[in-house]
């Protein structure tokens, strides 16, 4: 391929496309290394500088990596999560398997989750609102990482009110088969709906540590309120690493 002077994208982002696209047809396979500077400035007929550019875009993009005397490698990808409304499936609960263990089981991925707090905490605004309680009024939180095949994936806080989750295994480390739902739905609380919204951000520095994030991956901000009939029972915000999930919805057509 040489740079055509009349197409709109700039001589980079063209080497930048057609080394992505090799990428993605897997000509460039994970592991690969790259052409050269020198080797696309010969390619392309391009200045240096140019071949430079492409490269940079590809690595904000997070697909390649430059490695410190060795050049620049297309990276490892870890598995793809997939994350769908089926996975509320109450004969799953049923069957012991909380929603996401249900999703990584069925892709036969290994999966651990590591608890990073239980605590009783003043309820951030948003909490409150959807609660219905004022800001500030006590609840309890449940903080955890999940890692999948040894990478983290995802950072998630579930919010209750106190008296919903009192004397529930909610409460502890390891809240049983079936999850947290189980065990609303144990104590009367039977879900009967689940609002998502999802918002793609960039991660704070901390984000980029606790998930191990290359640089230009962004991040997919989950916020899940469950109901019992019509009272939230849940208050639910995940973050996810943005290369290692895809979304899958299936729902009735609104008359």
């Amino acid at each position: 391929m040489s740079i055509d002077p009349t197409d709109p994208r700039s001589p980079s982002r063209q080497i930048a496309d057609d080394l992505r696209a090799a990428i993605e047809a897997k000509r460039l396979a994970a592991g690969d290394k790259l052409p050269s500077e020198s080797e696309l400035v010969e390619q392309y007929k391009t200045a240096p500088q140019t071949a430079r550019k492409a490269i940079a875009l590809l690595k904000n993009e997070g697909l390649v990596e430059g490695q410190r005397g060795r050049g620049v490698f297309v990276v490892q990808r870890p598995p793809m999560i997939r994350v769908g409304s089926d996975r509320y499936a109450r004969h799953l609960r049923n069957a012991g398997k909380a929603p996401f263990q249900a999703e990584v089981e069925l892709m036969g991925l290994t999966w651990r989750q590591e608890v990073l707090e239980l605590a009783e905490v003043p309820a951030p605004g948003w909490v409150a609102e959807w609660f219905g309680i004022p800001a500030e009024t006590t609840v309890f939180v449940r903080r955890r990482r999940t890692w999948i095949e040894q990478t983290p994936t995802q950072l998630a806080d579930s919010y209750y009110e106190l008296e919903t989750v009192a004397g529930t295994r909610i409460r502890e480390e390891d809240t049983g088969p079936g999850g947290g739902y189980a065990r609303l739905e144990e104590r009367g609380f039977r879900l009967t709906r689940i609002r998502e919204e999802l918002e793609t951000k960039m991660p704070t520095p901390a984000e980029v540590s606790a998930l191990q994030l290359r640089p230009g991956v962004p991040v997919v901000h989950l916020h899940r309120i469950a109901f019992a009939g019509d009272r939230p029972v849940e208050v639910f915000q995940s973050v996810m690493a943005g290369d290692r999930h895809t979304f899958a919805y299936e729902f009735d057509a609104p008359e």
